[in-house]
């Protein structure tokens, strides 16, 4: 049986504006069409943001990506005298991305991925010319010491387990949905056979054996542990899934309370953890690359390409 917990990160919206003005003069020459419709292309694609106030919406205040964008972002790039960084909730950013998208408004939202919002809409990261939210990181799986000897099918399966940010953001939009956690998991893995076919190559069943995974309450990770947990339960293994905060998630696989988690994101996001109990778990490797925290909009904003675009002259 699949036992677990539930739990939904945070995140936030706004809604942003372009301005536009034009030329009246009247060219007397083919460049000075073109040299017309240029200086018009320029002008008309200038972004304002005084249309939303300057306003930027984050997730909750205690969340990294908000203290980034906040402490470094902002006054890196001399925002912070214009700029503020609005607090929302997850479902508030999606309702309004929803909106905004629906009717083809600007708008920026404080993304990460994965996220199933890359899923639902076509999006776009500003470019971080200053680089202040960092380069990509992988996820990793991470399982307890003696797992290999204890549970060699498991084992084989976790060091084997690997996707792309595509999978497990439809994994989360079917989540978003409506689909429960465990329903979404399933329909995924039937959904894709052959790449599931790749994580149980050459892994044995096994009669109900128990297994425990650790996940703390992040969407990305919800989606993961329970496409994971459903494979698991297919081979035999009698799963249990706790949802935990990231300290004690940590501490539990290096005690072995917990037998693995596949959500440790390196090597900046869990990399305090990571170093406090080195040595006392087994990091089988990346299972997922490409994590990316920044600010988003839609590609419809073909004017707004960088964080640089914001700077109000």
């Amino acid at each position: 049986m699949l036992k677990k917990l539930l739990g939904v990160t945070t995140a936030t919206v706004l809604a942003m504006g372009l301005a536009a003005c034009g030329s009246d003069e009247q060219p007397d020459s083919d460049s000075q069409v073109d040299e017309s419709v240029e200086e018009n292309t320029d002008e008309a694609t200038s972004f304002d943001g005084s249309s939303v106030d300057y306003q930027i919406v984050g997730i909750d205040p205690g969340a990294g990506l908000m203290n980034i964008t906040i402490n470094e972002v902002l006054p890196q790039y001399n925002l912070e005298d214009d700029w503020t960084v609005v607090e929302s909730s997850s479902a508030a950013m999606v309702a309004s991305l929803t909106s905004a998208y629906a009717n083809e408004e600007p708008i920026i939202v404080t993304g990460w991925s994965p996220h199933f919002k890359f899923n639902n809409f076509d999006l776009k990261y500003l470019e971080d010319p200053l680089n202040i939210y960092g380069d990509a990181e992988d996820i990793h799986t991470v399982v307890r010491l003696g797992l290999q000897e204890d549970h060699p099918q498991a084992y084989k399966f976790l060091d084997q387990f690997q996707w792309e940010t595509d999978h497990v953001e439809h994994v989360m939009a079917l989540i978003n949905d409506g689909e429960p956690e465990a329903a979404a998991a399933e329909q995924f893995v039937q959904e894709n056979e052959d790449l599931v076919a790749t994580w149980t190559e050459g892994v044995e069943s096994v009669d109900g054996d128990e297994i425990e995974l650790l996940y703390v309450a992040w969407e990305e990770t919800i989606a993961a542990t329970n496409v994971v947990g459903h494979v698991l339960e297919t081979l035999g293994y009698d799963v249990t899934l706790t949802q935990i905060d990231a300290g004690p998630m940590w501490a539990g696989i290096a005690s072995g309370s917990g037998d693995a988690i596949v959500c440790a994101w390196l090597p900046t996001t869990h990399a305090e953890y990571y170093e406090e109990y080195e040595g006392q778990f087994e990091d089988l490797g990346s299972n997922l690359h490409g994590t990316q925290l920044g600010l988003a909009v839609p590609t419809y904003m073909e004017d707004v390409n960088s964080i640089e675009d914001l700077v109000v002259e």
